[in-house]
């Protein structure tokens, strides 16, 4: 974390002073973000870096989650809150899902035994555990971000959309209002350029665009339940999965502390029109159900935190903004959907929370480069096409793992498909797997073989490195914050130590001297250096070999008001701590390569170092000159 580039300051790094830009209860905003989830939460943490950009985001409820929900935290995820600072919190904190178990009726019938203890995700997937935590925890350290923010945004709670409409020549062209209820008979009305539905599976700005979430339910009942229990069930701290003979399925979650555990308990099918509400499930049923699954293994429950009975359902809506396919050429959207409100499936394999806060963290850098004045209103459309097609693939595995999960097993083979599956899809469920087709930010894959380890489109797979300046020892993907910049990572060709005429002081001088490099073009006179484009370049050599004084000055940009040196951008393979990140990643040596890398930690480009009209070309797609 860098600070004092100003002048020295005392205190939280974290607090940004207060900007008197944007009141906190404007009735004229920029994004107003409804539904306080983990989608919205997302979004208003990412809009709360730029001081320029006013946001509202309303909540029905009268406070902030404090408990139930999800908690399936996956690997991909983790890296993520890295991008916003809060990782380490979510480590220290939660529990780390390191082993599964698949437990499985013996021939008798009336017992169970461990089929298999399996490693929960495959080496070198991520640097980040998969963890469990409390919805309700992730949702205090983005309001934390969020008032710590130079507008010190705080969401409006007692707040219900009522009705939203749009009056497309005005300078807001959408308007909302709700009913404060906290205050009988009143209403607020919020003026915005965009509108983000965070606002759940019943949401009202969807249904203000006249789409619906269409699929199908599964017609079976399930309970989940967070309890304190003393049992003789060998693997009650580790994930589990039980299938019995007789009385169905149960999946186990330890959760954090060291005591309290979930249980995803399977329940009886439903009929005909019957829906969840219409079986009067108590915690008793829940208890007495998993007791059955356990047996011979005793559950004693002392304590029910928090329980609640749902329908399996896997549905999608047909859009997540509201511009027709036939009018995406000539207009832009301006409202937006984002988690359960677009997408809903079961919870059992963990992807609830994950995905619906990847939709928004693709949408937030996009909302900001616009409103911004860095991008045209075409970057929009590429949160639709990206995130519905990734909320397919969601409703598909989905489908899958929940028929598998609650199949009940005849024949030994039968009950191993569950586990092979979960072993099949475990990149899926760690959140890694997701591939953007080329588009208007994600260019083709022509020179994959540059670095056939980072692949185009695919989220920036990080790896140990040594900072050349000081010596640290740290992940390279960590330096892709959630501040809304692009990422141009030069791994240094044989030979390359940034001296004169290298391919990386070659690429310097272009990025730094062209007037048609995007440094130059699109970065605002007066703003620093790195405040639209971070270069950070990564050479072959020993650190302790390079000299820092001899790199190009775009590697030590000078800074803020004292003009000081910016020495965190050059970097070198970290061999004492893992493997060469050149190797590791299939960098090619010879000629190293250059990566695009988006604001959301995507991969858009692969090329080779001195392709600077092809690197040109990519932004001028999209991107406003300064």
């Amino acid at each position: 974390m860098q600070y004092h580039l100003n002048g020295f300051s005392t205190g939280d790094p974290a607090v940004v002073k207060k900007t008197d830009i944007a009141p906190q209860h404007s009735e004229s905003v920029d994004v107003l973000i409804v539904g306080c989830g983990p989608a919205g939460l997302t979004l208003a943490a990412q809009l709360s870096a730029f001081p320029e950009i006013t946001t509202r985001i309303t909540e029905r409820k009268s406070g902030p989650l404090e408990v139930g929900q999800a908690d399936g935290i996956a690997c991909r995820s983790i890296e993520m809150f890295e991008a916003f600072g809060f990782a380490d919190k979510v480590l220290k904190e939660a529990y780390w899902v390191n082993e599964v178990a698949f437990w499985r009726p013996n021939e008798d019938g009336a017992s169970l035994h461990r089929a298999d203890r399996i490693q929960d995700v495959e080496d070198d997937l991520s640097e980040m555990p998969h963890v469990i935590l409390s919805q309700a925890r992730v949702h205090d350290f983005y309001l934390d971000i969020m008032r710590n923010s130079a507008n010190g945004l705080e969401p409006d709670y007692d707040r219900e959309l009522i009705d939203l409409t749009t009056d497309p020549e005005a300078d807001y062209p959408i308007t909302a209002t709700f009913n404060c209820l906290n205050a009988e008979g009143e209403t607020e009305v919020i003026r915005a350029r965009y509108v983000v539905g965070c606002d759940g599976a019943r949401s009202a700005v969807r249904k203000s665009m006249g789409h619906d979430l269409k699929g199908e339910a599964a017609r079976q009942l399930w309970g989940v339940m967070d309890v304190l229990a003393v049992t003789d069930f060998p693997d009650i701290r580790l994930k589990a999965a039980i299938q019995s003979a007789n009385h169905g399925s149960i999946l186990i979650i330890p959760r954090e502390g060291g005591y309290l555990v979930r249980m995803y308990i399977e329940l009886d099918a439903l009929h005909g029109d019957e829906r969840a509400a219409d079986r009067g499930v108590t915690s008793e049923m829940l208890i007495a159900k998993a007791r059955d699954i356990l047996a011979p293994f005793t559950l004693d429950v002392k304590e029910v935190a928090w329980w609640s009975a749902y329908e399996i359902g896997q549905r999608v809506c047909d859009a997540f903004d509201d511009v027709a396919d036939a009018d995406r050429a000539a207009q832009s959207p301006r409202i937006f959907i984002a988690g359960d409100a677009c997408h809903t499936h079961s919870p059992k394999a963990g992807q609830g929370m994950n995905v619906s806060m990847a939709d928004t963290f693709n949408l937030g850098w996009k909302l900001a480069a616009v409103l911004r004045g860095q991008a045209t209103p075409a970057l929009l459309h590429t949160y639709s096409e990206e995130r519905r097609a990734k909320a397919k693939e969601l409703i598909d595995f989905d489908r899958d793992m929940a028929r598998l999960f609650s199949a009940k097993p005849k024949t030994a083979a039968e009950a191993a498909q569950f586990q092979s599956y979960f072993k099949k899809h475990g990149r899926y469920t760690a959140g890694v797997e997701t591939r953007y087709d080329p588009s208007l930010i994600t260019a083709p894959d022509d020179h994959q073989h540059l670095a056939s380890g980072l692949k185009t489109g695919m989220r920036f797979h990080s790896a140990p490195v040594i900072r050349l300046a000081d010596g640290k020892p740290m992940e390279l993907g960590h330096t892709i914050k959630a501040d809304g910049r692009w990422r141009l990572i030069a791994f240094a060709g044989k030979g390359d130590e940034g001296h004169k005429n290298s391919g990386i002081a070659n690429l310097c001088s272009y990025l730094s001297e062209n007037p048609d490099s995007p440094v130059v073009k699109h970065t605002p006179r007066g703003a620093e250096p790195d405040s639209v484009f971070d270069l950070r370049a990564v050479f072959q050599g020993k650190h302790r070999d390079l000299r820092l004084e001899s790199l190009p000055k775009m590697l030590l940009p000078t800074k803020g008001r004292y003009g000081l040196i910016d020495y965190e951008k050059a970097f070198c393979p970290d061999l004492k701590n893992g493997p060469d990140i050149f190797d590791h990643r299939g960098i090619d040596r010879r000629n190293g390569v250059l990566l695009i890398v988006r604001p959301d930690q995507f991969i858009a480009k692969v090329q080779p170092l001195d392709d600077f009209l092809g690197l040109a070309a990519f932004f001028d797609r999209f991107m406003i000159g300064a």
